[in-house]
């Protein structure tokens, strides 16, 4: 699936913690390049909402991954103008907000770490992938769905930025919460994505760490264009920027 150096990025994986705006900048960066954005989470928010909405406990490993492997899910573009970057059907009904409740977010990461639940999530995600001309989304994409993409990108920020980001996206669509319980769920969900046995988040070796604690979302998404241009320019011959570097803001360079 890889390209030869000389051609121009094709694939481009964008991992990172929960709030650090992966959707807001792997949505915008798709836009610009004229790629497919596709946002791994929420298939296993919505393996989650399916499991809550039967009364299935997120902890119970072999009924959860059962429903992974039978429930249908699409991801769709828009079809409803409320502000939402895509439409998820679960079971062909809309569930594109139902998935961002605060339930959801609570449990999202004990399903995420079930091995069953991952394997057929992953599967699907490689599918996509191998046509080519995407920004795909997730906590594993460059070490694990897409290994071999183009470019990496991990997009990180400190706990407290990316709580308050999440509060005010809660605070905005009426959902009721307060920063001190999402900054509560969100340390919670960052020690459940860091230690889980199978596909821990980090950084792949050879991705480009964006931290954005400091920049907002025009900000980061500026940022992570020019690196893409910077890359694409690089390629014909040259080899790109070593691997693990951290990008610094514009400002603090």
């Amino acid at each position: 699936m890889a390209d030869p150096p000389n051609r121009p990025i094709r694939t481009i994986a964008i991992d990172g913690p929960a709030g650090a705006g992966k959707s807001t900048i792997g949505l915008g960066l798709a836009k610009h390049l004229g790629f497919l954005y596709f946002d791994t989470g929420v298939m296993y928010r919505a393996v989650t909402l399916a499991a809550l909405q039967r009364q299935i406990a997120p902890d119970d490993e072999d009924a959860v991954s059962q429903l992974a492997e039978n429930v249908l899910i699409e991801v769709l573009p828009p079809r409803v103008d409320d502000g939402r970057q895509y439409t998820v059907r679960l079971d062909g009904q809309d569930v594109t907000w139902a998935i961002r409740r605060p339930d959801v977010d609570a449990a999202v990461s004990v399903v995420s770490a079930f091995p069953r639940v991952r394997q057929a999530m992953v599967a699907q995600q490689r599918r996509i992938a191998r046509d080519g001309n995407l920004v795909m989304v997730g906590r594993d994409i460059g070490t694990v769905v897409m290994p071999d993409a183009d470019l990496k990108i991990y997009l990180d920020a400190s706990l407290e930025a990316r709580a308050w980001r999440r509060y005010r996206e809660l605070e905005s669509r009426g959902t009721p919460s307060s920063y001190a319980d999402v900054l509560t769920s969100m340390k919670q969900r960052d020690e459940l994505d860091l230690s889980r046995a199978t596909s821990p988040l980090r950084p792949a070796p050879d991705a480009f760490i964006v931290d954005c604690t400091h920049m907002d979302a025009d900000e980061t998404l500026a940022r992570v264009i020019a690196l893409v241009a910077e890359q694409n320019a690089a390629r014909p011959g040259t080899q790109a920027q070593p691997a693990g570097v951290a990008v610094a803001p514009e400002n603090d360079r």
